[in-house]
């Protein structure tokens, strides 16, 4: 299980030792599952492109290891939702019963699969997260973000 503050910044090489860029954000399909990473390629000028979570071989602690020997230039899918792109960090989570849970502040994912599996929140500057699971998928709204949450 992975967060998306613990990858944002992280250095991502090829198979053949390569840097290619750094994770910047978080792409996510319409029916809430990770997709993949958006890398920052630095160059002359910074390039985005959107690296699939099957062509990741591992997550490492310090940085990414991508199966590919060359890297990757796809572009960012046009129906992905990305997190800070999108702004949706920041953004009212809601349950379905229409409970305030929080501002979104991180999303905790399986690596392998892409599933989202709980939400962290907050509600200002000085109060303590709050992770929310979830096993079903979110639906993002113009304004808000709903989530079902797990009863205990």
């Amino acid at each position: 299980m992975r967060t998306f503050s613990l990858l944002k910044g992280m250095p991502v090489f090829t198979i053949n030792g390569e840097r290619i860029g750094t994770v910047h954000d978080l792409s996510i399909s319409g029916s809430g599952q990770v997709t993949g990473l958006v890398i920052h390629q630095q160059a002359l000028f910074k390039r985005a492109f959107h690296l699939l979570l099957t062509d990741i071989r591992s997550f490492g602690q310090d940085g990414i290891v991508i199966e590919l020997k060359d890297s990757p230039m796809r572009k960012i899918p046009s129906n992905s939702i990305c997190l800070t792109k999108d702004e949706l960090l920041g953004r009212m989570l809601f349950s379905e019963m229409g409970e305030e849970l929080g501002l979104l502040q991180d999303v905790y994912f399986r690596e392998k699969m892409g599933t989202i599996i709980a939400y962290e929140t907050t509600d200002g500057f000085f109060s303590e997260p709050t992770v929310i699971e979830s096993k079903q998928p979110p639906t993002f709204g113009k304004d808000t973000i709903i989530v079902s949450v797990n009863k205990q």
